[in-house]
């Protein structure tokens, strides 16, 4: 009889819990979407008059969009271990970031490990086209540094039968904690924002600092940032363990390796063996992390350092309060004119 209720007063602490976390992230979503549109609304004529300035100020204000994001995993006890190298010195350097997909919450792991680098944001032909299209357009205008992909093109447990398939027909790797990636966004990304090909591969660093003091256009991608994704005891985390915060604290862990632009192939059959690479190396990785608990040393080394990645609880208060009183902010002002006006 104890048992029983004990454990209906845990269920109930659980639901409880969960109810109010929905309760303000709900609150959260109505405050800071509509007063984020609302200043870039509003900041318009900035950005007739100086749209570099206009995009840094978009920027900030959706990294603490970001930053409310991550509270939400960071207050539940979702916390992020990172390992391999350090990327932060290359938050404000042009990047490809390419990441293995298993649930929802991997975007929002993304959002948490992005908060202390920098301001950077991410009928198949057709919609290639399209990314093209809007690359061209859009990512150096509005001066972005990292782009982030998804290469295999869809979550874990719904590819992974189909990836198998397709490897064993044109004997390729068996893979098991990733998926075989697909090539056509990451050619896009990189021939449309890479620096001058040289030789089948992307500029050397040498003619990316000729086309930029030429002025003749920015001097494009510098790095790949090979981002490896493991969960604890290899269950993934989806967008509804963060907002409802159920599970019990755990820790993910982030592995990060950088490929110098230069070392990239670009062509169809090289980029795709690269590509298939850097994906069986992420299958070592976690076959490697989910049996030991940890990701191995780096070539040469003995041991793999790993660093716990933490958010600054001060910073998270003021965004919060920042968004509530712009919320506030422009209720008031859209009362104002709604009763000057009807």
């Amino acid at each position: 009889m104890a048992q029983l209720l004990e454990g209906a007063r845990n269920l109930g602490w659980v639901l409880l819990n969960s109810f109010l976390r929905f309760i303000f992230v709900f609150i959260n979503n109505c405050v800071a979407i509509p007063s984020y549109c609302l200043y870039c609304i509003l900041l318009q004529p900035l950005r007739v008059m100086d749209s570099r300035t206009f995009w840094l100020i978009e920027g900030i204000m959706f990294k603490w969009m970001l930053a409310m994001v991550s509270q939400w995993g960071w207050v539940a006890g979702y916390t992020v271990m990172e390992w391999g190298d350090d990327v932060r010195p290359l938050s404000e350097e042009e990047a490809m970031v390419i990441v293995n997909h298993q649930a929802t919450g991997d975007v929002c792991t993304l959002m948490m490990c992005l908060q202390d680098k920098g301001t950077g944001k991410a009928y198949r032909d057709k919609q290639l086209i399209y990314l093209k299209d809007h690359l061209d357009r859009y990512y150096h205008s509005r001066d972005r540094k990292w782009i982030v992909l998804f290469p295999e093109g869809g979550f874990l447990r719904k590819r992974r039968e189909t990836s198998q398939a397709f490897a064993k027909k044109n004997s390729l790797p068996h893979l098991t904690h990733v998926t075989l990636p697909r090539l056509g966004a990451t050619q896009v990304i990189l021939k449309t924002l890479g620096p001058q090909q040289e030789n089948g591969c992307l500029g050397t660093e040498a003619s990316t600092v000729h086309r930029s003091q030429s002025g003749s256009k920015p001097k494009g991608l510098q790095w790949v940032v090979d981002v490896t994704i493991a969960y604890s005891k290899a269950r993934p985390m989806d967008i509804q363990t963060w907002i409802f915060g159920y599970r019990p604290p755990t820790v993910t862990h982030v592995h990060y390796r950088v490929y110098p632009i230069k070392e990239v192939p670009v062509e169809t059959k090289p980029l795709t063996d690269w590509l298939y690479q850097r994906f069986v190396e992420k299958e070592d990785l976690l076959a490697h992390f989910y049996e030991t608990g940890a990701f191995p040393p780096p070539k040469g080394q003995k041991e793999a350092v790993s660093r716990a990645m933490t958010l600054d609880p001060v910073q998270l208060c003021v965004i919060q309060f920042l968004a509530f009183a712009s919320g506030y902010l422009w209720y008031s002002v859209l009362q104002y004119f709604y009763c000057r006006l009807f």
